[in-house]
């Protein structure tokens, strides 16, 4: 069972950061070893362990937020919070076994190839200015509370919102990233608070802390080394590959 919870933590610390779904993949191999869980259950509270991880990488910008150095980023952040919960939350009670997020996803993938030729086409023009960023919080928080479909990726969904933002590559991770902490917050605490038998995951906690935080700082190294269109390009590849084994794995 340990071993079990363990290698569930690792995939969750593996893919969270990437447009594979985490959540479908967590979902998929807990439904395959654990009976004892909802397997969409399982998946949302190993989100805590990454959340551990954003936390901890992030925790001078997290410091700035509390004692209110960087306002813009701070409302940014709240009103994408409301608008994922308003809208994860109906999700959730609606399709906690049912995979259709694949579909979604390699929508995502061709997004995301449309922003890299409209970032290659204007690639001087950086910021936040191309789209209002109270409206892209409103877009980039929708997409997030639809993630809590199994197969659409969280990561790839926000980073698709926030392309049209058309920041670098490292600010668009960091944002995308840093909007995941208040959500998950709540939704691991309702799932624990709803089935306190998933406390018993704790070594999968541990695993999906550890296995993020390596994983998110090699990515961020990544990020920082590349220009925006061939990240966009990449995670689009990777949103392709995610939608198409969920296809599979459905099917």
């Amino acid at each position: 069972m340990t071993s079990t919870y363990i290698l569930l933590g690792i995939l969750q610390g593996i893919f969270e950061w990437l447009p594979i779904s985490s959540e479908g993949v967590v979902a998929l191999f807990s439904d395959l070893l654990l009976k004892e869980v909802n397997p969409i259950d399982i998946a949302l509270f190993l989100h805590l362990g990454t959340l551990l991880s954003v936390i901890i990488y992030f925790r001078k910008l997290w410091k700035g937020l509390f004692l209110f150095k960087d306002p813009e980023l701070l409302r940014f952040l709240v009103i994408a919070t409301l608008i994922s919960l308003a809208v994860g939350y109906p999700c959730y009670q609606l399709i906690r076994k049912v995979a259709i997020g694949a579909v979604l996803l390699l929508v995502m993938g061709v997004g995301l190839l449309g922003t890299a030729v409209a970032h290659q086409l204007r690639k001087k023009d950086r910021g936040w200015t191309v789209v209002n960023r109270d409206k892209l919080a409103v877009l980039a928080g929708m997409l997030q509370g639809l993630a809590v479909i199994p197969g659409l990726s969280r990561s790839g969904s926000t980073i698709f919102g926030l392309s049209l933002g058309r920041m670098s590559a490292p600010e668009l991770l960091k944002i995308s990233y840093m909007m995941s902490a208040p959500v998950v917050l709540a939704a691991t605490g309702y799932v624990v608070y709803k089935n306190p038998i998933l406390l018993q995951g704790w070594p999968a906690l541990i695993a999906s802390f550890i296995t993020g935080i390596v994983s998110l700082t090699l990515l961020m190294r990544l990020a920082e080394r590349i220009d925006f269109v061939l990240f966009a390009i990449i995670f689009a590849i990777l949103c392709f590959i995610g939608g198409t084994i969920s296809l599979i794995v459905v099917a």
